[in-house]
């Protein structure tokens, strides 16, 4: 499993030390290269390429705005708070199969390290791995690892367990406490 930050205010910058992640990252393709389209943060209508800046009042002011598939539904696309935060909220990248089995972004999922022996509440933030194989930094964190960003921290054994709960969540979240509220008491019986 590899850390994923998208969504996270602080993701992505003009200066890589002081993002979460290398601006590269950002970009499609594996690897990915500077000349591939930009899938991490929001870029400018006219060319593409340009990014779009966070403001003076967004958390991270002149850090790009990053994304993730899970979002909130009423706030402005250019709000950075719209988007799953990957430093705050345990997340997956969903994978083909769950999506095949009509796993939805925002669905709840149960995951536990075998190495820590720690399980965790999250739900479906993000997409375009079809292996499934991100998971966000507080994700990772939640379940023992000591990861600090997403340049080069992944889990390179298989070590994690993830268990998908189809239409289980239409609920979006700010903060890990209310997610793990609503986990606790959502249906949460036995799919895949």
């Amino acid at each position: 499993m590899t850390v994923d930050v998208d969504g996270a205010p602080n993701a992505y910058g003009p200066d890589d030390s002081k993002a979460l992640d290398y601006e590269l990252n950002a970009h499609e393709g594996d690897p990915p290269r500077k000349t591939n389209p930009i899938v991490g943060y929001l870029t400018r209508n006219d060319d593409g390429r340009t990014p779009i800046l966070q403001g003076p009042d967004d958390p991270y002011p002149g850090f790009y705005i990053s994304t993730s598939a899970f979002q909130h539904p009423t706030r402005d696309r250019l709000d950075p708070r719209k988007y799953c935060n990957a430093a705050k909220i345990n997340y997956v990248v969903r994978a083909s199969a769950a999506h095949n089995l009509g796993v939805r972004v925002g669905d709840f999922v149960v995951v536990h390290s075998k190495k820590y022996d720690k399980t965790v509440y999250g739900v479906v933030g993000d997409t375009g791995n079809s292996k499934g194989s991100e998971g966000s930094l507080s994700l990772v964190q939640g379940l023992g690892y000591p990861f600090k960003d997403g340049k080069n921290d992944s889990v390179d054994d298989p070590d994690i367990v993830i268990r998908y709960f189809a239409n289980t969540n239409n609920q979006f979240f700010d903060t890990q406490e209310d997610l793990n509220a609503a986990a606790e008491t959502a249906d949460l019986d036995d799919q895949f």
